[in-house]
């Protein structure tokens, strides 16, 4: 879990995007280290020859673009101090000898390291203010500190370091060497780190940034030097690399006896089902029709906004403004939730039956669609029943359909009723904001809430709310594994491959308006299914891209409805909460006839056609148990919230 937290301005933190540790336990060999410390540190870090270069061809134009520079390459340097070890100076005399868990780096002098320190310098003097002159100056100090006292070449550095004995056995061998040394040398601490606070968002993400790399060097830098065994006095201090833990050190052994990697099973090719499975018409195939009698959303209680995004740039981003996010991704902020998601799925579900009137003993069976739940034993839809004080159900069960929840949720929930004859809870819940980390693509993205419906049996000669339900999953690899969590690659986080994503939704945006057109219209007016829709309510995956898609596969933009800009993706949560602010919104405001789109990770998808009356929805709650509630004025992590969202 990667939770974030609230400092003490009230300002959202993600303390992964500024402490790089990765999960050696999901690491086998010395090549998966090296493709994640690649990408993440390698792939965007400038080496120091390379800032010396765009110094002298004046490159830089800002002293932001010096300063982001500066902060890669001190990154980069410190990519695997940082991932793996602890330092811990020591006198040379009391370094162990005989252990082999305590280890020294063997180091190559830093070349032209006069040139380059005295180029920078001069070009940050030069250069003009970017947004602001005391900040600047003050991130510049830091990071400028631990630049010129470099002594050392980074392009060399190995993540397996010898140990004391092995680096002792090589008397040319080099290593930082420190004349004195102060344990009470002055740090940041954790609190400061967090509470950092620049009026602008880029340079808050580079303060802290610049905190943490002060913090890899707590000695006098100016009296370190690099020395061999016979140059160092057995008083001087040595600065010995201990691994961070036991899953470091089981790594740094596993290089060491070269275990091979354990072989990954390959895909097969995929092949086209024998013929196509049509949509299920719910009259058609049913005896006992849905009737939708309450919808029920319970959001997070945090605004997350595009600035706070980029106050907590992680040292992988990319650099890219809160305007470009939301050109991108049609989103401007998204909601997250201090709760744990059975919390806000509980909460979800007892707002449902009470806006459907329903006591517990009424409920057949419980649904929960969720792909983010870390509750396995017992499930999540179990432990409701037994909060809700449901002695017995046909059956309770957790669904895992990721952005196709909602569809897939539906018909499961239409099927249990030919059984049950009894209405079924529904809930729909996720919470991505703990398992996102340093990924900026789903940290753009994904948000956190539940939403519950009462599906019961409608009553006799009643029309059904549920009309049509399609679903479906798989594809080609490539598109099965397109949203991955957790993902080993990437340090276990929620990550989103965007472009297998775009050719997942493009497949069957395409092939869902093709059945929509292939269907009569339920009214029988010589038209089709897709002639019948009132409005089109998507998986809320990407506004940018899913309008792009749909609009080329023939479906008008002005026929979707977006809430995507405010709450963000929030997986098999999304459609009905956009449905709720649909009604909010005066967007529905009489019954009326949906096509509700889900797609999403494994491939899946899937469509309902239903109507929603206005009247079944429950009116938000104001408080979380004494918490404060979506209905009272939410938590603000950024003082412009109002300008995000032009108000």
């Amino acid at each position: 879990m990667k939770p974030f937290v609230l400092n003490r301005h009230g300002r959202l933190v993600f303390p992964s995007s500024f402490l790089p540790e990765l999960d050696f336990s999901v690491l086998e060999t010395h090549e998966q280290l090296e493709a994640v410390i690649q990408r993440d540190f390698e792939a965007k870090a400038p080496t120091g020859s390379e800032i010396l270069e765009r110094v002298e061809s004046g490159a830089y134009t800002t002293r932001y673009e010096l300063l982001r520079d500066l902060t890669l390459n001190l990154l980069w340097v410190n990519r695997f101090a940082m991932t793996m070890y602890e330092k811990r100076p020591t006198r040379w005399r009391d370094a162990a000898r005989r252990r082999d868990d305590l280890f020294l780096p063997n180091l190559t002098p830093w070349t032209e390291a006069a040139r380059k320190i005295a180029a920078a310098e001069a070009a940050y003097a030069a250069l003009p203010v970017t947004w602001d002159s005391e900040a600047e100056d003050r991130i510049f100090a830091l990071l400028f500190d631990v630049f010129r006292h470099r002594r050392h070449e980074a392009g060399e550095l190995g993540a397996i370091k010898p140990t004391v004995a092995e680096f002792a056995s090589d008397r040319s061998s080099l290593t930082f060497c420190l004349r004195d040394y102060d344990p009470d040398y002055p740090t940041f601490g954790y609190p400061e780190i967090l509470d950092a606070r620049e009026e602008r968002p880029e340079l808050e993400s580079l303060a802290r940034l610049a905190m943490v790399l002060h913090n890899q060097y707590p000695w006098d830098r100016s009296g370190a030097r690099l020395a061999a065994i016979d140059d160092i006095g057995d008083d001087e201090f040595v600065v010995v690399f201990a691994p961070r833990d036991r899953e470091v050190l089981e790594f740094i052994r596993r290089v060491k006896e070269e275990r091979p990697a354990r072989p990954r099973p390959r895909a097969a090719s995929p092949r086209q089902p024998v013929s196509p499975l049509p949509p299920v018409v719910v009259s058609e195939s049913f005896a006992v029709l849905p009737r939708l009698e309450s919808l029920a959303v319970i959001r997070g209680e945090h605004i997350c906004t595009n600035d706070d995004l980029i106050r907590n740039a992680a040292y992988n981003w990319s650099p890219m403004s809160a305007e470009e996010i939301r050109e991108k991704t049609g989103i401007e902020a998204r909601l997250y939730t201090e709760r744990g998601l059975d919390q806000i799925a509980l909460e979800a579900a007892e707002d449902a039956l009470a806006g459907a009137s329903r006591q517990p003993e009424e409920i057949g069976a419980v649904i929960f669609c969720s792909c983010t739940s870390t509750r396995l034993i017992p499930s999540v839809a179990t432990w409701l029943s037994g909060q809700l004080g449901i002695f017995q159900t046909h059956a309770s069960f957790d669904l895992i359909a990721a952005c196709a929840g909602f569809p897939y949720g539906l018909a499961e929930a239409v099927r249990l009723l030919q059984e049950v004859r009894r209405p079924v809870l529904v809930v729909f819940g996720e919470k991505f904001s703990d398992k996102i980390g340093s990924v900026r693509p789903s940290r753009m993205i994904f948000g956190d809430g539940a939403s519950a419906m009462i599906v019961a049996p409608a009553a006799e000669g009643e029309p059904s709310d549920l009309e049509v339900v399609q679903s479906y999953a798989s594809g080609p690899a490539s598109e099965v594994n397109s949203i991955i969590w957790p993902n080993p690659a990437f340090d276990n986080n929620i990550t989103v491959y965007g472009p297998e994503v775009r050719a997942l939704v493009q497949r069957y945006i395409v092939q869902m308006l093709e059945e929509l057109r292939s269907v009569p219209h339920p009214d029988g007016a010589g038209a089709t299914l897709l002639d019948s829709i009132d409005l089109v309510v998507p998986h809320q995956a990407n506004k940018t891209m899913v309008t792009q898609l749909a609009a080329a596969a023939g479906l008008a933009p002005e026929r979707l409805y977006f809430n995507i800009d405010k709450v963000g993706n929030a997986s098999a949560a999304s459609i009905p909460l956009a449905i709720y602010d649909a009604v909010q919104d005066g967007v529905i405001d009489r019954p009326m006839r949906l096509f509700a789109p889900g797609f999403g990770a494994g491939a899946v998808a899937g469509y309902a056609v239903l109507r929603i009356d206005p009247a079944i929805v429950v009116p938000e709650r104001t408080d979380h148990d004494g918490e404060l509630g979506v209905g009272a004025p939410p938590v603000t992590s950024s003082e412009d919230v109002r300008e995000a969202f032009g108000d």
